[in-house]
């Protein structure tokens, strides 16, 4: 194939197969030199061994032009019947009178030039499908096709209803062909209107959060929320039973440094409701203790008033910290007995009394929490000033940021003798050792749990803190009791306790002591009561046989029995 332009060949292309001949002459003319110079000129070369012949092709620009009746779609109208008329017109080079083209045009409704809707709004009314395609002959003068089509109930009344167009050769490889400069596709709106009558001016009343009244139109929904929040989702609006309406457009953007949320409705009669749902997720790298909320309802109509057309909401908040908080003991009873030969001399631990290991376990979850800490209450000593527990170790993991502050082994036990005395006491009264005030409750152990080098390093961290106390058995073996609880008690907080919650934030750790050989003591009050009530019952007792006349024969027969002995005894008297 060889390219002409201004009489010079500027490229060409060839077989790749031998030729017989060693040299080929090209030489061509043209009688028309104006249409030789006005345009590239595309040229046929057939081959023989003796000659090669040479046809030019004519080129035709074919233009486009649709009109649609009517040129708008009402919103009033649910099912819209639209005519298109599509009208062909050609130009061709060289100019001759009897110059046509025949060519297919391809008609395809909801698409533009770059894309189409999955599902078309418009269907054509012969074939009852979006597409249409019609074989036309074109020539210098005007040719037209006429077809209709329906506008379905739009699920978006606000973006114009495309309709693309596209032309291609009947008959590929004939002359003449289609001009490469000229579009082969065009495309063409069809916009939605309102009808609001010649001044297209709508008035409305749109009422935020209660109602919204509208005439036909479009109402545009914005909400503003603060960056520690995260638009989630969106339900579709739920309308009145005779209203049809369709958020058709829901995105999340951010303009002027605000997060924006943006829902358009298109709503036709008046005095309906419309209502939908909308979800937020939480800005896990921008926690703050307030959320704020701004709702707003515009519309392209008049409104009447304005002031009830936005809210603002503030809403406080608090996040769970998901700390979880658990813990571990060696042991969970001890008994003592009285007589137990009592050093008087502390050399070691094991002098003091049994070891009580636990550990407490932290756990936390995706919130970045950035600092913690963990206190150990513990009843250090009794009221009458008996020491009751000894801390002798804590292992923490320095590592990871947790650092604890407390005092070990203060007494310097096992390093020098220590020499403890006791008071004996009685704890018959006492069941718990922790909670009452008698007893002296200390923030024994506090361990703060944090690193510096990381931000937010309580991220899905978890770490174990063991402790290591005694118990002074000794005060023990002294006292007078049966039953008693020993508890220690660990409580975790976080330090932005205006920004996180804990749900269960304190964990109690028993520890039950018996003193089987101890005989129960019983109360005074049980003395006095048992008394009161026998002497109660003895009354009654008496009362009862008085009413039913126990005395009364009891003494009558006392009575018979006297005078019985006084007749017997005048008879024996008168005989003597």
């Amino acid at each position: 194939i060889l390219c002409s332009h201004k009489g010079l060949i500027r490229c060409h292309k060839y077989s790749m197969f031998p030729l017989r001949t060693p040299k080929i002459y090209v030489t061509f003319t043209n009688s028309s030199r104006e249409w030789c110079l006005s345009y590239p000129v595309l040229l046929k070369i057939a081959y023989n061994p003796l000659k090669m012949f040479y046809r030019s092709q004519s080129i035709a620009n074919v233009s486009i032009i649709a009109s649609f009746i009517p040129e708008k779609i009402s919103l009033l109208n649910k099912n819209t019947e639209i005519t298109v008329k599509i009208c062909f017109q050609a130009t061709f080079r060289p100019a001759k009178r009897d110059n046509q083209v025949a060519i297919k045009c391809n008609a395809t409704l909801d698409a533009d030039l770059q894309s189409s809707r999955v599902t078309s709004r418009g269907l054509f009314k012969e074939s009852n499908e979006r597409y249409m395609q019609r074989d036309v002959v074109v020539t210098h003068s005007m040719n037209c096709v006429q077809d209709i089509f329906n506008v379905q109930e739009p699920s978006d009344a606000v973006n114009s209803l495309n309709v693309r167009i596209d032309i291609f050769l009947a008959n590929p490889g004939t002359s003449p062909v289609l001009d490469t400069s000229s579009p082969a596709s065009v495309a063409y709106s069809i916009p939605f209107i309102k009808d609001c009558g010649e001044d297209e001016l709508c008035i409305c009343d749109l009422v935020l959060n209660v109602q919204q009244k509208g005439d036909d139109g479009k109402q545009q929904f914005i909400a503003t929320f603060s960056d520690n929040l995260f638009f989630a989702s969106s339900s579709l609006p739920v309308c009145g039973t005779q209203l049809h309406c369709f958020c058709y457009c829901c995105r999340f953007s951010s303009y002027s440094k605000k997060n924006v949320f943006f829902c358009l409705l298109v709503s036709v009669p008046r005095k309906e409701n419309v209502s939908f749902d909308i979800s937020f997720d939480f800005n896990l790298k921008n926690l703050q203790n307030m959320a704020v909320l701004s709702f707003h309802a515009l519309s392209e109509s008049k409104e009447e008033q304005e002031l009830d057309n936005q809210i603002s909401l503030s809403i406080p908040l608090r996040y769970d910290a998901e700390i979880h908080f658990t813990r571990l003991a060696n042991i969970n009873f001890y008994e003592v007995y009285s007589g137990h030969n009592i050093p008087s001399t502390v050399n070691n631990f094991e002098d003091i009394g049994p070891t009580f290991n636990f550990s407490v376990k932290v756990t936390t979850g995706s919130i970045p929490v950035k600092m913690a800490s963990v206190k150990i209450h513990l009843p250090e000593l009794t009221s009458k000033d008996n020491p009751l527990m000894y801390i002798t170790a804590v292992d923490t993991d320095q590592a990871r940021g947790v650092t604890c502050q407390v005092q070990i082994n203060p007494l310097q036990i096992g390093k020098r003798p220590y020499s403890a005395s006791f008071k004996k006491e009685n704890l018959r009264a006492v069941k718990e050792l922790v909670n009452l005030s008698r007893m002296r409750t200390e923030d024994f152990l506090v361990c703060y749990l944090l690193n510096k080098a990381k931000k937010d390093v309580f991220r899905n961290w978890e770490g174990v803190l063991k402790h290591s106390f005694t118990i002074f058995v000794n005060l023990l073996f002294q006292s007078t009791f049966q039953t008693l609880q020993l508890f220690a008690e660990a409580e975790i907080n976080v330090h932005n306790t205006d920004l996180f919650i804990i749900g269960e934030n304190t964990l109690t750790i028993p520890v039950t002591i018996i003193k089987p050989d101890e005989k129960a003591e019983i109360p005074i009050g049980v003395v006095i009561g048992s008394i009161l009530a026998g002497l109660l019952l003895l009354l009654v007792l008496v009362a009862v046989l008085w009413k039913f006349g126990f005395f009364k024969r009891q003494y009558e027969k006392m009575t018979q029995d006297i005078e019985d002995i006084d007749e017997i005894t005048e008879l024996t008297k008168y005989k003597d």
